[in-house]
């Protein structure tokens, strides 16, 4: 059990919160000057500070730069923010088991005790990131996919049941209950936290960016690195600046026929285009109280996408009403209410906090939309949705057919139609059948994400369309593979009740498992029969989603264009079966008379959808479903662990090893030096994502990583994903920067892991994991040049750890996501930024320099330099901005790393 902080309580703050028979030890915000006038989400990190202030890391000024907050300045000031509590998923939460199991090791090997590393802070990881939607379109497709994720997982499995019982505070939702954010809203997110007699705000961390999903309940919590996380497990404050805070006033209500989802695009669309990198929205306004929470969450979710580091509402009889319905006690209501109103923490919809910017939507102005067909931010309308697409496809097929001409003969198909690129494509079904498939066809219509998922009125919506298309007559056109994938059995148990479920059924979208699939890459192979024709023809098929992220390889590496879409419109597009049919006008298809099917007429009304969800869903379900959540099937019982409080690594493992980040490790870290004689790995444009650069999806046997596990006897249907062998670091860094769709300008021509290897004469184009080995066995180090937003997406550490273990030392981009950028630091990979309104070009650098850094050492002397000097053998020179934000940031930096500096921390304690 974490120790109470015993704060210094400068400000006589400590006072006494009596709810029913309970009472409580709080710290008062008002005893702060000018906390009243504060938003929501820094009054939050006001009352943190109260608690946990000990006169050192955390002082009284520390307390009046909050109370005294300028809302218009530019952040400077910075304060250490102590969450409450860590939350993860799987694929990044395995490392961060594997990191403590290591620095249990290595303190162990420093004359230590290996007990002082576990967690200080309760830490809760969810296995949701592992199930592949390989089967689908049959009632047993859950339990085929459950089996085969079982199969290629136990050794990961395994050693997390392990750390489930070596790590105090550590608890593991098991396999095959639900998306990490959905089971946090709905379970483990607290609102108020109650621990050692102290009421106060649940906060958190975790090891995914759309942590920011539990903002809808009032939660402060952001997405960090795996390496921030186990800091923060460790009892590691996260170091930040008191950001600035955008207000985003609603008003009005959504018209009859939008969805949440059309709702959270188009305030990610004006979010982006407004530009919050690095703040804090808040959601404020008579408008709030009429979004529900299930909406509210679902804006909170793609808080990453609008590139906010948080995206919260203010606690009210809303939150209230959630909490109840989802099976927190009694008690537990009573006190969340009872301590928001008596901290100021209860929305107030006539009040204007004290915002850095202010935006306002109109809820009646939102229309129907979907984004695509590679970021979320690019919204479009559904009307315009066709339209659209016939001038975007453009970008994705060969010239001559963008010119209208074929690259066949005329005979084997038709010219382009009205100028659209067109492909007719015959496809033989495995019963003989055959259909036709051109660019734009659905080959992908997946409700997924926690985004929607977690939203009953859009997944009822879904069922209503399907239960109305089948009615009619309709179903998913042949060559489209749809899967349901929801974040929770509540979903599955309120489908049952009101009888939609053979509905789904019957359209095709059978029960795939309980976790991300699509969304993150675990779609699975489409048919062999579609994939075989995609390749053959180049087609350029598209997927449609519910999820967050529609990234450019990231859904299915025979899909070239992904769409962001609501529930029912997968279900429809699913139906439809083209991006080419304008479904807001045109027949998805026709009746069993013949007549045709509009989109109008099976889309439920507001009425229908509010009847299935008041009659069909009730706090049952959801005491039903985690009465005993952390226990898991008997598959997950009968997996046999090792014991003791050191992990017994095997060295035959392909999933689990021993990573070499403390090796050679010395109590002292040696002195900061500058950078001599680097050359460039990877030089990339604009919005690269963490996509780009960690390693996701499926592993290629051609790749360094394929061989490297074919090496190791590992069959190739038995390689699972990059992202289920996040354990292994040699797997990792041999897929770093080995994105399909990866540019790299120094490789011109090529995409995916490619570089040139100076090394040898000439520089022959190599795979960036063989020209990195060679380089580093030459002595010779390495950087980065990028452009805008470098590091935007989700919250990778091996986007961080591979970089670093590639023997990157330095980073120069335009501009930097704040995910990625930390996560940099914290493996010791300096952060640098091009000067004002220069660029890699415009300095005319071509990435065959060779480059130079100095200034660095001046970290040495416990100062951080705003810039250093870059210098490159062909005579470019420039100052680069330092990215070290912090001074909590600069000594990570100085001790080689965030991993490194909590060890010797904890090992001097």
């Amino acid at each position: 059990m974490k120790e109470t902080v015993v704060s210094a309580n400068s400000f006589d703050a400590r006072s006494t919160l009596r709810v029913g028979d309970e009472s409580y030890e709080i710290f008062k915000l008002d005893k702060v000057e000018g906390s009243a006038r504060l938003p929501y989400s820094l009054k939050v990190l006001l009352e943190n500070l109260l608690r946990t202030e000990d006169g050192a890391n955390i002082t009284a000024d520390h307390i009046r730069a909050v109370g005294g907050w300028d809302s218009q300045a530019q952040p400077s000031q910075e304060i250490q923010f102590t969450p409450a509590r860590v939350i993860m998923q799987d694929f990044t939460g395995v490392p961060c088991v594997v990191d403590l199991a290591t620095m249990r090791e290595a303190v162990k090997e420093l004359g230590g005790d290996p007990a002082k590393i576990n967690p200080l802070a309760p830490a809760e990881l969810v296995i949701d990131h592992s199930v592949i939607a390989d089967k689908f379109g049959t009632h047993e497709a859950f339990a085929q996919n459950v089996e085969l994720e079982y199969g290629r997982n136990r050794e990961r499995y395994q050693f997390l049941r392990w750390g489930q019982t070596a790590f105090d505070e550590f608890k593991v939702v098991p396999p095959g209950t639900g998306i990490v954010h959905q089971v946090n809203i709905e379970h483990l997110a607290r609102t108020v936290m109650v621990r050692n007699g102290q009421a106060y705000p649940d906060t958190l961390v975790g090891t995914d960016s759309h942590t920011t999903m539990v903002n809808g309940l009032g939660v402060l919590g952001w997405g960090v690195g795996g390496i921030e996380a186990e800091a923060a497990m460790l009892g590691q404050p996260v170091s930040m600046l008191i950001p600035r805070v955008v207000g985003f006033k609603l008003t009005g209500e959504l018209k009859p026929g939008t969805t949440a989802t059309d709702l959270v695009l188009t305030i990610t669309e004006m979010l982006r285009k407004h530009g919050v990198v690095g703040k804090f929205v808040e959601f404020y306004g008579e408008g709030v109280a009429a979004t529900s929470l299930a909406n509210r969450a679902t804006i909170g979710n793609m808080s990453p996408e609008f590139g906010s580091t948080a995206a919260i509402f203010p606690i009210d009889a809303e939150t209230i009403k959630y909490l109840k319905l989802t099976g927190r006690s009694e008690q537990q209501l009573a006190l969340v209410e009872a301590y928001a109103k008596e901290q100021g923490l209860w929305l107030d919809p006539a009040a204007e906090p004290d915002f850095s910017e202010k935006l306002e939507l109109d809820l009646a102005s939102v229309v129907p939309s979907i984004a695509g067909p590679k970021r979320p931010q690019d919204r479009i309308v559904l009307a315009n949705a066709a339209q659209q697409f016939t001038q975007d496809v453009r970008n994705y097929v060969s010239d001559d057919e963008e010119a209208g001409k074929e690259s066949f003969p005329a005979s084997d198909a038709p010219a382009a139609t009205n100028g659209v690129p067109t492909r007719p494509t015959t496809v033989t079904a495995p019963d003989g059948s055959t259909y036709e498939i051109d660019h734009g066809a659905v080959t992908v219509a997946a409700i997924t994400s926690c985004t929607n998922t977690s939203n009953p009125y859009v997944m009822v919506a879904a069922a209503l369309v399907a239960k109305k298309a089948v009615e009619k007559g309709l179903t998913r056109k042949p060559w489209v593979k749809t899967t349901l994938a929801p974040g929770s059995k509540v979903v599955t148990d309120y489908f049952d009740k009101a009888g939609l479920t053979p509905y789904l059924d019957k359209v095709g979208f059978n029960l795939v498992g309980y976790g991300c699939t699509t969304c993150i890459g675990n779609s699975g192979p489409l048919p062999d029969e579609v994939s075989k024709a995609v390749n053959e023809n180049d087609l350029a098929v598209t997927s449609v989603l519910s999820g967050n992220r529609n990234f450019e390889g990231r859904i299915n590496p025979d899909v070239k264009m992904n769409y962001l879409a609501s529930p029912p419109l997968v279900v429809a597009y699913a139906i439809a079966g083209s991006m080419k049919v304008d479904i807001t006008k045109e027949a998805l298809g026709v009746d069993t008379e013949g007549k045709p099917v509009y989109l109008a007429d099976i889309w439920p009304t507001e009425a229908e959808v509010n009847d299935v969800v008041a009659n069909a869903i009730g706090e049952d379900m959801f005491s039903k479903s985690y009465s005993d959540v952390f226990a898991g099937d008997a598959q997950w019982q009968a997996l046999p662990i090792p014991t003791g409080n050191t992990f017994e690594w095997d060295p035959e493992s392909t999933y689990v090893r021993k990573p070499p980040y403390f090796e050679g490790m010395a109590m002292d870290p040696s002195p900061v030096q500058d950078i001599a004689g680097a050359r460039v790995l990877a030089k990339l444009g604009d919005s690269v994502t963490t996509d780009h650069i960690s390693p996701a999806g499926a592993i290629k046997a051609d790749t360094p990583a394929g061989k490297y596990l074919t090496e190791h006897g590992v069959e190739r249907r038995d390689f699972n994903s990059y992202g289920s062998r996040r354990g292994n670091h040699e797997v990792m860094i041999r897929g770093t920067f080995a994105n399909i769709r990866l540019r790299n300008q120094i490789a011109p021509g090529t995409e995916g892991g490619f570089t040139r290897d100076f090394t040898v004469a000439d520089g022959p184009v190599s795979f960036i994991y063989d020209a990195s080995q060679n380089y580093q066995a030459a002595g010779i180090p390495l950087v980065v040049l990028a452009g805008k937003e470098y590091g935007s997406g989700s919250s990778r550490d091996w986007a961080a750890k591979g970089t670093a273990l590639l023997g990157v030392k330095a980073v120069i981009a335009e501009s930097y996501e704040r995910i990625h950028r930390s996560n940099l630091i914290g493996m010791g990979v300096l952060p640098l930024q091009f000067p004002e309104g220069a660029t890699a070009e415009t300095l005319g650098l071509t990435g065959q320099e060779t480059f130079s850094i100095t200034g660095v050492t001046a970290l040495n002397d416990g100062s951080t330099p705003r810039t250093v000097k870059v210098t490159t053998d062909t005579g470019v020179e420039f100052d680069a901005v330092v990215r070290i934000d912090t001074p909590g940031e600069a000594d990570y930096y100085r001790n080689g790393g965030i991993m490194q500096y909590v060890l010797r921390s904890l090992i001097r304690k």
